[in-house]
């Protein structure tokens, strides 16, 4: 499936052009037919002679509604440029022509309509001249054109035939497995719900599919799906397309969100990008200027970065990074349109180079200006690394799924890249791009350093909150752990890591405290203090207690129960002794061995049963 869009000069004709193409109307609005002016998008189909069903956007040309045009051309196989022979190029007609250059539309068709108004041949003539002179200075040059008269019906034929002609030369769109719809329209029917519009691409869709509108993050699931009023089951790359959604309030997806499968993208509020300034631009782009930019149906505020220089000045290429207002969801490649906020004009367009870049440059440092011009030669590692930074933490077979490059280049790439240090593959499989590596390695060695001031007589961070600490599965946050400490910047105990250089140092009054503490533990070995009691001999100082428990200088049997080093090994050894001399014992054997109460004897055989050195039967124990 394809779609053409109509573009060109208000009252030129265009939707009347489409009317005699298509038999349909595309002013939907009321206000649309009254005045007899397009001024939001409107849509038809197109059956060619081969029998293929194409799509036609219809956009405003007034310059009021240039918002409603730039919203409907963002995905385009064709561009249908209109001119009325009566009138020629209008203002309104060069800067479609120049949005249509700067999105890189692939093709364009100049409908030289209201041909029966001309007033001769020679006028025809000098028309199509001054079309051809507009149309050199674009990547458009070339373009044919078709002579007719919607009114008449004279020419329409042949325009048909040159459109099936042009799009049988286009591809069909690529399919990388992560569908995207920019939506430029969005209604409610009776008994359906909310229905949204777009052109899909990069993706399919299919009847139950769960889907998410970014960046509001609003959750859905597919209901049904059309394509020029067809029902589908399934629709591909390049269809128009209409959804139908549960789930989704209209309320909640205005014009430029986009629907994609849950967790294929993300937003950004910051892109790096290439840019070109138009050749007629009155004055040049500065550092910090504020613009409008426009990519897919989207609209966003934000201000320009300027990399590497002061000004680009009219006609002239540059690099920069764009901070918005407002959350955007681009990928890299993605072309857009830059305008002036007041008073409105074109400025220029240009190319998503990253669209997640990790920070923002210093504008002239060279690394800076290396890193931008190998985005902007679109390697494969740099396509890999923007596809890895949109899914990470991935393993291979995702990324490998979604790279738009052959499966043996793209198995080639990741190979080359992780060789290189620019993704990092964790134990488990878990890859990591070299950003996202050193981000958490620094979160966590930060995080360590941040537990060890918080907990001064502690060993360490304890390991079992690693995983959620670094936001990677269990295998994958050890393999982080055991880099670091291959490293020497990490050092793993039993059940903790901690920094190089920490240890836990006690003060004089803390050792004091601690060594009264321990003594008397040692005096009544198997009747000690009670945990409160103990915690009163070291002045209520629960981190030390608790650091003499990490220790070893005692041994936690339960909430109620501590026991010294040396008095947990006698006991665990004489209840071994026990069972030499006989097959089980009871609470009551125990007390009885040690002089002691039936609480100790009861905690001691419950933590040997945890421990796996006995198994109670009844009332009993016996030696595993």
């Amino acid at each position: 499936m394809r779609v053409i869009g109509t573009a060109g000069h208000v009252d030129h004709g265009k939707s009347t052009l489409v009317q005699a193409l298509t038999g349909m109307n595309p002013d939907r609005l009321q206000e649309e037919q009254a005045r007899a002016m397009t001024i939001d998008l409107g849509f038809a189909w197109l059956t060619l002679p081969n029998g293929e069903v194409v799509s036609i956007v219809d956009v405003p040309g007034h310059e009021d509604f240039i918002r409603n045009m730039l919203a409907g051309v963002g995905a385009l196989d064709l561009a249908l440029f209109v001119v009325a022979a009566d009138e020629s190029l209008m203002p309104q007609s060069r800067e479609h022509l120049q949005i249509l250059d700067l999105l890189k539309v692939p093709q364009l068709i100049v409908a030289l309509t209201k041909c029966d108004l001309a007033e001769d041949e020679e006028w025809l003539e000098l028309v199509e001249m001054e079309i051809e002179a507009a149309l050199a200075e674009s990547t458009l040059a070339g373009s044919p054109i078709v002579r007719l008269s919607a009114r008449t019906g004279a020419g329409v034929e042949t325009l048909v035939v040159a459109l099936q002609q042009a799009l049988q030369q286009q591809p069909s769109r690529p399919d990388v497995g992560r569908p995207r719809l920019s939506i430029d329209r969005a209604f409610t029917m009776a008994g359906f719900g909310t229905v949204l519009t777009g052109t899909l691409t990069d993706g399919s869709f299919a009847v139950g599919d769960e889907v998410v509108l970014l960046p509001s993050g609003h959750r859905g699931r597919i209901r049904g799906l059309q394509s020029n009023r067809e029902a589908v089951e399934r629709a591909t790359p390049g269809r128009r397309l209409a959804v139908n959604v549960s789930g989704i309030d209209l309320s909640q997806a205005p014009r430029g969100e986009l629907l994609a499968h849950v967790g294929d993208y993300r937003a950004t509020r910051l892109i790096d990008v290439r840019l070109r300034l138009l050749a007629d631009a009155p004055q040049p782009l500065r550092h910090n200027q504020e613009i409008d930019l426009f990519q897919g149906a989207a609209e966003r505020i934000g201000h320009l970065r300027l990399i590497g220089t002061k000004e680009i000045r009219a006609g002239e290429e540059g690099f920069a990074q764009i901070r918005l207002r407002e959350p955007l969801v681009v990928v890299r490649g993605d072309r857009f349109v830059l305008r002036r906020l007041s008073p409105s004009r074109t400025l220029g367009g240009g190319r998503v180079l990253d669209p997640h870049p990790p920070t923002r440059w210093r504008r002239f440092r060279p690394a800076t200006l290396e890193r931008f011009a190998r985005l902007n030669d679109g390697s494969p590692t740099e396509l890999l690394l923007e596809t890895l930074y949109a899914l990470e933490p991935t393993d291979s077979a995702t990324l490998l799924a979604r790279l738009t490059l052959p499966a043996e280049a793209a198995s080639e790439t990741v190979a080359a890249a992780i060789a290189n240090g620019d993704v990092h593959r964790l134990a488990d499989g878990t890859l990591l791009s070299a950003a996202a590596w050193g981000r958490r390695t620094d979160e966590l060695l930060q995080t360590v350093a941040d537990y060890h001031r918080a907990h001064p007589l502690r060993f360490g961070l304890p390991a079992e909150e690693l995983p959620q600490r670094l936001a990677l599965p269990r295998k994958a946050a050890q393999s982080v752990v055991d880099t670091l400490a291959n490293a020497g910047q990490l050092r793993i105990g039993e059940g903790w890591v901690a920094l190089p250089g920490f240890g836990v140092v006690l003060s004089n009054e803390q050792e004091q405290r601690a060594a009264r503490l321990l003594a008397a533990f040692d005096a009544a070995p198997f009747t000690p203090p009670h945990p409160s009691e103990a915690l009163a001999m070291l002045g209520n100082d629960e981190p030390l207690l608790a650091h003499l428990v990490a220790r070893g200088d005692l041994r936690r049997l339960s909430a109620d129960v501590l026991l010294s080093r040396d008095g947990y090994a006698q006991m665990v050894a004489g209840v071994r002794a026990m069972f030499e001399r006989q097959p089980q014992i009871s609470a009551a054997d125990v007390r009885d061995r040690f002089n002691t109460s039936r609480k100790y004897a009861i905690a001691l055989l419950e933590h040997l049963d945890a421990q796996r050195i006995t198994r109670r039967v009844g009332n009993s124990r016996v030696l595993r």
